[in-house]
């Protein structure tokens, strides 16, 4: 009785713009295509990059029968094990993985690749769902903080050597979802002022921002109570604050890679190079904004079918719907992806167990991050980090994992109606 018709229980407005994304993804995918190859050719022509992806859309469909078909219950009871496997495979990429464009993220299999950090998110929300799912797991707790923010980063470490910043930062999402279970709100205060700090400390000058920290530091010390008119802890952030600044430049000139330095430059209008570093953001800004309110039509984009935008299948695949679908196709696409992940979080809430509320919400984040970061870094208001958006951009291994994602989720909220 306990996993009869998951069907008939199938949150059916989640997978209905499931299908609708995919199906968009493919129709872009095949645009975007054309514009080094004759129009001639078969949609089904299995050497090119959309009939690729419309074979990754077919073996979706086993992989989704698979996923219902397991009990919910599975998920829960080996969520460490599989965590466990996506770390080794993390791992052993260093050993065994294939390098592309400088990357070794990647296992080769002929010339099928398979890249593993796309399936260790999924394992990543599974065993942060099954601790936080522990009765006594209270985040309040400075060793549970630690223990459950170690379960969020070890894949991160593993991710970053790859190196792999987009992927990696994927996790810091899962943030978001400890604040949901009690993770106290300073962790997020921190994290947002340290990035707002490590920004302005690229625009303006050390002492500057320090004489802007201390000018706060003393309005909040005199005019309220947030730092509770401690002169001790003032003065300690202030030196926290004002070493953290000071070593900025430090970081971007030696930790980060040039082409990492070279996108945060133009993103901040410290240097203009149109046909280098810069010329993925400059086309794909040029591409949705020709696009207009309608459009230019469906395989009728000049941008597109002129071959501007480099990797505009993966990273860059929105903006073959903002040039020729226009700002109101644009819009509706935007539209699924948010109703969507409002949907899951919906769900999320309704659920009779904490492991899968807590695993609705990790999977809700993931979706928002990847479709957040994407459509900013396309639009020219985020570095280019080659972060996917999910059901649309080219790759199995991307399409396989947001799926499985997904459907482990409605598999659960499914089975949640016979949970006991």
């Amino acid at each position: 009785m306990k996993n009869q018709s998951v069907t008939n229980n199938l949150d059916w407005m989640s997978v209905i713009i499931y299908i609708a994304l995919v199906l968009m993804g493919w129709l872009n995918i095949y645009s975007s295509s054309l514009s080094s190859i004759d129009q001639e050719t078969s949609i089904f022509d299995f050497t090119q990059i959309y009939g690729k992806q419309f074979l990754f859309i077919l073996f979706s469909l086993p992989l989704i029968f698979i996923v219902l078909s397991v009990d919910a219950k599975f998920y829960e009871k080996y969520a460490t094990i599989l965590f466990g496997v996506a770390l080794l495979s993390l791992a052993g990429l260093f050993v065994f993985g294939k390098t592309i464009a400088g990357q070794r993220c990647w296992y080769g299999f002929g010339s099928f690749t398979l890249q593993p950090s796309e399936f260790a998110k999924v394992a990543t929300a599974l065993a942060l769902a099954k601790y936080l799912s522990n009765v006594q797991i209270n985040l309040k707790a400075v060793n549970r903080q630690i223990q459950a923010l170690t379960i969020t980063f070890l894949p991160v470490m593993l991710i970053l050597p790859q190196p792999d910043p987009g992927s990696a930062l994927i996790y810091c999402v899962f943030i978001i979802v400890l604040y949901r279970e009690g993770l106290p709100s300073w962790y997020l205060w921190t994290g947002f002022v340290a990035i707002l700090l490590f920004v302005l400390a690229l625009i303006l000058k050390p002492l500057v921002i320090v004489g802007i920290a201390l000018a706060v530091i003393l309005f909040l010390y005199y005019r309220s109570r947030i730092i509770d008119r401690n002169w001790i802890l003032s003065s300690l952030l202030l030196v926290l604050i004002s070493g953290y600044v000071f070593s900025v430049d430090y970081v971007f000139e030696n930790v980060f890679k040039q082409h990492h330095r070279d996108r945060f430059n133009i993103l901040l209008g410290k240097e203009v190079d149109m046909k280098g570093i810069g010329y993925n953001t400059n086309q794909s800004e040029i591409a949705v904004g020709s696009g207009g309110w309608f459009g230019k039509g469906y395989l009728e984009g000049t941008q597109t079918k002129g071959g501007f935008v480099p990797e505009q299948h993966t990273d860059y695949i929105f903006t073959t719907v903002g040039e020729e679908w226009g700002f109101l196709g644009s819009l509706f696409v935007i539209a699924l992806f948010v109703i969507l992940i409002i949907r899951i979080i919906y769900l999320a809430e309704r659920q009779k167990t904490k492991f899968s509320r807590v695993y609705g919400y990790c999977a809700a984040g993931i979706l928002f991050i990847h479709f957040f970061v994407n459509i900013a870094m396309v639009l020219g208001v985020f570095p280019t980090i080659g972060v996917p958006l999910p059901f649309f951009s080219y790759g199995g291994s991307g399409l396989w994992g947001f799926t499985i994602l997904l459907f482990i989720f409605l598999k659960m909220d499914a089975n949640k109606v016979n949970e006991w």
